[in-house]
C-alpha cells in the first residue's frame, strides 16, 4: 500500500504546504491514526444534518418504523463507504483523481469533479444558511445574510489549512455537538417520559418505509462518495473499516434516534427551533460549532474535485487553497442570498446524478479490476501510471441507467441508482466484448502522460 513515489513531491523536495497532495497520492510520511480520520468522519455523520433527518423521520414515522428505516439505510451505506475507502486508502488519491483509473477515463473523471465541486459547493450553502438563520433566530437584531457571510469566511478559513487543522477542529466541535444532543434529550424528557415518546405516533403525515431508507441513504450518499478525500489518509484498509463501522453507526443511530425523539416531544420537525428553544444560547453555538464540522469537508472535497477538473481540462495546475477559497466566497454569497429556501430542490437534483458514481468505481476496482495492475505496476517501479483513455464508454453507459433508474423512482432511489450503475459496470466491463482498459495509455504514448501527471505535482505554498 505504498504510494507513487516518483508523484510525491516530497520526494524532490519540495513540500506540498495546504495542498494537501490533490493530485498526487498522500505518501506515507503523511499518513495519520485511524482515530484522527475516525473523529472527523463521526463529525460528518453525526452532524446537523443528520439531526435534520432524525427530525423528519420522527415527524412522519413511529420510533420503532425510524428505527428500520436507520438500521437498513446505515447497513447499506457501510458498505457503500467502506468499499470506496479501501481504494482510497489503498491508492492515496481523492475521489474524483482515482475516478480516471476507476472507470471512468481521464475526461471522464472530469465529470466527476464538476459533479461533486459543485454539489458540495452547494451543500457549503446550504448549511452555513442553516447556521445564518440560527444565529439570527438567537439575536434577532441582526440579519442573516450578516452571519451568512461571518461564518462562510470562518468555514472557508479553516478548510485552506487543510486536513490537519480540520482534524483538531474535529477534535472540539464532536464533544461539543454530541453534549448538545444529550441536553436537548434530557431536557424533552422531563416532560414527556421516554416510553410515551417511544410509543407515540407520528405528529406529521405518514412517511413510508421507503420513504426513510431514501432519507437516511440520500442525505449522507455525498459523505459516502468523497470517503476516499479522507481515507486516503489513513493507513490501512482495516482503519477504514474501523472507523467507518463506528462512526456511521455510532452517528446515524445516536444522533438520528435522538432526533425522532424530539420530534415526537415537539411535534414538528423544524430542528433549529427545537435545539434553540430546548438549549438557548449555549445549543445555539455548539449547533454552530457542529455545522463547522461537516461544513469543512463539503468545501474541502469540493475544490478537490475542481482542481482534478481544471488540470484535466485545461492542462493547468491550480492551487488547491485559491480554488478553495473562490469556492468558499461563491457558497457563502449563495447562502448570504437564501438558497437553504431551495434546500428540497437542491437534494433532488443532486440525488439524481451523484450515487451511480459510487457504484461504477466500486465496481470498477474491486471487481472489473482492469485499473488495479496499472496502479499496482507503477507503485512497485516508482513511476507514475499512464493515463487512461479520455473516455471509458461504459461507465457512461452505468451512470445514465443509474441516473434513468432514479429518476424513475424504483425502489430506494439513491440506492437503487447505486446499485443498478454498479450492475451494469460489472456486467459490461467483465465481458469478453466490454473490456476497455482503463489502464490503456492514450495516444501519444505513456512519456506524454506520466509529463502530464508529474507536471501535476504541487510546488509548495
Amino acid at each position: 500500500m505504498n504510494s507513487h513515489p516518483a508523484l510525491d513531491p516530497t520526494s524532490r523536495g519540495r513540500t506540498v504546504g495546504h495542498d494537501d497532495y490533490s493530485l498526487v497520492p498522500v505518501p506515507e510520511s503523511a499518513r495519520r491514526s485511524w482515530i484522527s480520520v475516525a473523529v472527523q468522519r463521526f463529525g460528518q455523520v453525526s452532524s446537523f444534518q443528520q439531526f435534520m433527518v432524525g427530525a423528519i423521520l420522527g415527524y412522519g414515522m413511529t420510533f420503532w418504523d425510524a428505527v428500520l428505516a436507520i438500521t437498513v439505510g446505515s447497513v447499506l451505506l457501510e458498505a457503500i463507504t467502506i468499499l470506496l475507502g479501501v481504494a482510497g486508502v489503498r491508492e492515496g488519491l481523492s475521489t474524483s483523481v482515482l475516478a480516471r483509473w476507476a472507470g471512468f477515463g481521464r475526461r471522464g473523471s472530469a465529470l466527476v469533479g464538476m459533479l461533486v465541486a459543485i454539489s458540495l459547493a452547494g451543500w457549503f450553502g446550504v448549511q452555513n444558511g442553516v447556521f445564518a438563520q440560527g444565529m439570527h433566530d438567537l439575536a434577532p437584531w441582526s440579519a442573516e445574510w450578516q452571519w451568512a457571510l461571518l461564518g462562510g469566511a470562518a468555514i472557508t478559513a479553516v478548510t485552506t489549512y487543510g486536513f490537519r487543522t480540520m482534524a483538531w477542529v474535529g477534535y472540539l466541535t464532536v464533544p461539543a455537538f454530541l453534549a448538545l444532543a444529550l441536553v436537548s434529550i434530557v431536557d424533552a424528557l422531563r416532560s414527556h417520559p421516554l416510553s410515551e415518546l417511544v410509543a407515540a405516533e407520528p405528529p406529521g403525515p405518514p412517511l413510508s418505509l421507503g420513504a426513510g431508507v431514501t432519507l437516511v441513504s440520500g442525505a449522507f450518499v455525498l459523505g459516502a462518495i468523497m470517503t476516499p478525500d479522507m481515507t486516503r489518509f489513513n493507513r490501512r484498509p482495516s482503519d477504514v473499516v474501523k472507523q467507518t463501522l463506528l462512526s456511521v453507526t455510532l452517528g446515524e443511530y445516536a444522533i438520528g434516534l435522538i432526533g425522532v425523539l424530539l420530534a415526537h416531544a415537539a411535534r414538528t420537525d423544524d430542528v433549529v427551533g427545537i435545539v434553540t428553544s430546548s438549549s438557548g444560547v449555549l445549543g445555539t453555538l455548539v449547533l454552530a460549532t457542529a455545522i463547522l464540522k461537516i461544513n469543512d469537508w463539503n468545501l474541502y472535497s469540493s475544490s478537490l474535485g475542481l482542481v482534478n477538473a481544471v488540470h484535466v481540462l485545461t492542462g493547468r495546475r491550480v492551487g488547491r487553497v485559491p480554488v478553495t477559497v473562490a469556492l468558499g466566497a461563491a457558497g457563502t454569497l449563495l447562502s448570504a442570498v437564501g438558497i437553504v429556501h431551495a434546500f428540497a430542490g437542491f437534494l433532488t437534483a443532486v440525488g439524481m446524478l451523484a450515487p451511480p458514481v459510487a457504484g461504477i468505481v466500486i465496481a470498477e476496482y474491486h471487481l472489473v479490476r482492469a485499473c488495479r495492475p496499472v496502479l499496482q505496476d507503477a507503485r512497485r517501479a516508482g513511476t507514475p501510471p499512464p493515463d487512461p483513455a479520455d473516455w471509458a464508454p461504459r461507465a457512461l453507459v452505468s451512470w445514465a441507467a443509474g441516473t434513468a433508474a432514479a429518476v424513475a423512482g424504483l425502489g430506494s432511489a439513491a440506492l437503487t441508482s447505486v446499485a443498478v450503475a454498479f450492475t451494469v459496470q460489472a456486467v459490461l466491463g467483465r465481458a469478453p466484448l466490454g473490456r476497455l482498459r482503463t489502464g490503456r495509455l492514450r495516444r501519444g504514448g505513456g512519456e506524454a502522460s506520466a509529463h502530464a501527471v508529474t507536471a501535476a505535482t504541487p510546488k509548495g505554498t
